[in-house]
């Protein structure tokens, strides 16, 4: 660029089509040229109103749809924060010349949400075309054997569209029923709040974007026989959705079962890789379990194929704990000990599990992310473990969320 500065208020009134912004409750933040010569409408009959009570439903037809399926296109957006593309929809526009008479209009819609800086909705871009003349083109060609085919074929266009329209909600309400179950999953695998004693505890999920609310992701805590002590766990299976779900609970009630009776956590990962064996769908999932001792402070620790955990002690020197990776659960057709390895910390050190979701980017060394989750940890170390699992996640994950699952647990020792 030569340093041009870019009048974007202009170049929105310049748009060729028909648009208009909405605010997340539906108002007309603002309308383009195109938007008002379109619909009949001045800039103050449009802008700062309820755009439904612009343009209403026409009263006189009992079976008119357009609002209502514009508007739960709409609210899809702000809710979903993703793009909503809509069938060919009729819509009748009152005459603004003619006051109480409707004309029948053919649009079809396009929703497109605005995210701001936190990833929220800030605004939809609502971009419609009008194709009526097309439909009366077609109808008024009826006169020959030519245009009557073409009225039928304008008819059968507009039932199949309406047909679609029909069936996404179907499958919209599907997916609702489905994102019910993965919520209830998720409260009863996931338990929000650590089922330990110990108190200095955070736990984090974030679900992938667009995914249910449960995937493959999962953490564990668990207070373990002998002793002040506890086991911590995270692990990771592939896939996303209720299946992985399903998976994902089997193998976490596993391991914390192995946890309470193994001698460490390499045996309590042999069990579980004994149990994955059997389970369909755990497949190179992955895991990793700590044992943490209060009274001689010392972490014991085996990995499954998973990211290492870390710990930053008190002077802000920080320690990946990758002594003791193997291949993940059933990579081998024979169980095989796992490798086990320990270290000492001093009070007030920190230690984070997570799983790959959390520093793992498409085109970026794997080695980029863990720079980045340490520098993270160590810069808010001396934070509660609330507020620092949550600053974790804030700088780590981008603002529309990450394409896979995140788990994150962090320790204060």
């Amino acid at each position: 660029m030569d340093g041009t500065v870019i009048d974007y208020a202009a170049v929105f009134q310049a748009l060729p089509g028909m648009v208009a912004l909405l605010t997340p409750d539906l108002v007309v933040a603002d309308a383009n040229v195109e938007f008002l010569r379109g619909t009949g409408r001045s800039r103050e009959q449009v802008v700062g109103r309820s755009l439904f009570e612009v343009f209403p439903e026409n009263p006189h037809d009992p079976a008119a749809t357009g609002m209502r399926n514009l508007e739960a296109s709409l609210r899809r957006a702000v809710t979903t924060g993703e793009r909503d593309a809509m069938a060919l929809q009729r819509y009748d526009v009152e005459n603004p010349e003619r006051p109480g008479e409707w004309d029948e209009r053919y649009w079809s819609p396009v929703n497109t949400p605005v995210l701001g800086p936190d990833g929220s909705v800030v605004l939809v871009v609502h971009r419609v075309e009008e194709v009526t003349e097309l439909i009366r083109a077609r109808g008024r060609r009826d006169t020959s054997r030519v245009g009557s085919r073409a009225r039928v074929l304008e008819a059968e266009l507009y039932t199949r569209a309406r047909e679609l329209q029909q069936l996404n909600e179907r499958l919209r309400q599907a997916h609702a029923r489905e994102r019910e179950v993965a919520l209830a999953l998720q409260e009863a695998m996931l338990p929000a709040r650590p089922q330990v004693k110990y108190r200095q505890v955070a736990v984090r999920y974030r679900p992938a974007v667009g995914a249910l609310n449960v995937c493959g992701d999962w953490y564990d805590l668990v207070d373990l026989v002998g002793g002040n002590r506890i086991g911590v766990s995270v692990g990771d299976v592939v896939g996303h959705g209720l299946e992985a779900a399903g998976v994902m609970g089997q193998l976490r009630s596993a391991l914390s079962a192995a946890s309470r009776v193994a001698g460490g956590p390499a045996q309590a990962l042999d069990v579980l890789g004994r149990y994955a064996h059997v389970v369909d769908g755990a497949e190179s999932a992955t895991a990793v379990t700590t044992f943490i001792d209060f009274d001689d402070r010392r972490i014991t620790y085996s990995s499954a194929g998973h990211p290492p955990p870390v710990l930053v002690h008190r002077d802000g020197r920080v320690e990946f704990l990758d002594r003791a990776t193997d291949p993940p659960l059933d990579a081998r057709p024979e169980p095989t000990p796992r490798p086990q390895a320990g270290t000492r910390y001093g009070a007030g050190a920190t230690l984070a599990l997570y799983t790959d979701g959390l520093v793992e980017r498409r085109h970026e060394d794997i080695d980029t992310g863990l720079t980045r989750l340490a520098e993270s940890l160590a810069r808010h170390r001396d934070e509660d473990p609330e507020f620092l699992a949550d600053a974790v996640l804030m700088e780590l994950l981008p603002p529309g969320g990450a394409t896979d699952d995140t788990a994150l647990v962090i320790v204060r020792l």
